[in-house]
């Protein structure tokens, strides 16, 4: 018996799969707890269906991630701070201050999407990671000079 299947079932497959499972599992275990559906002419055309607009939502969020790289790409800035002895800062240059400073600049980016490996604590220039999507990760320069 062929269903498809509404969740992840160990051992069986993935959410969306068509599988071909014993007919006593499907009737006695998969569609009761609403874990598969029937795989007929109707829930393949649906099924289809919801594949076609989630691959179609996924090419158009990472056109806008493609989009917005290009632009941030040759993005470069200059955050000042207060230094101590030896070029050190007081405190920490963190992805929060990045992000502010993305904002100034008129980019909208999540902090969470930055992704320094460690607080940035001396003056210098960095080269800051950020992940816009699944492919999509643009580097740009921070430059930290010390505060007059």
């Amino acid at each position: 018996m062929e269903v498809i299947l509404q969740q992840d079932v160990d051992k069986v497959g993935r959410i969306g799969d068509v599988v071909r499972v014993k007919p006593g599992f499907a009737r006695n275990y998969l569609l009761p707890r609403g874990l598969a559906v029937l795989a007929d002419k109707k829930s393949l055309g649906v099924l289809e269906h919801q594949k076609r607009m989630v691959a179609a939502k996924r090419s158009k969020v990472q056109k806008a991630a493609h989009e917005v790289a290009s632009r941030l790409a040759p993005v470069a800035l200059i955050l000042k701070a207060r230094v101590g002895e030896e070029q050190k800062l007081f405190g920490s240059i963190t992805s929060q201050d990045v992000a502010r400073a993305l904002v100034d600049a008129g980019f909208e980016i999540d902090r969470r999407r930055i992704m320094l490996d460690a607080p940035i604590k001396t003056v210098g220039d960095f080269q800051v990671p950020i992940q816009l999507g699944t492919d999509v990760k643009v580097t740009i320069k921070v430059s930290v000079v010390p505060e007059e």
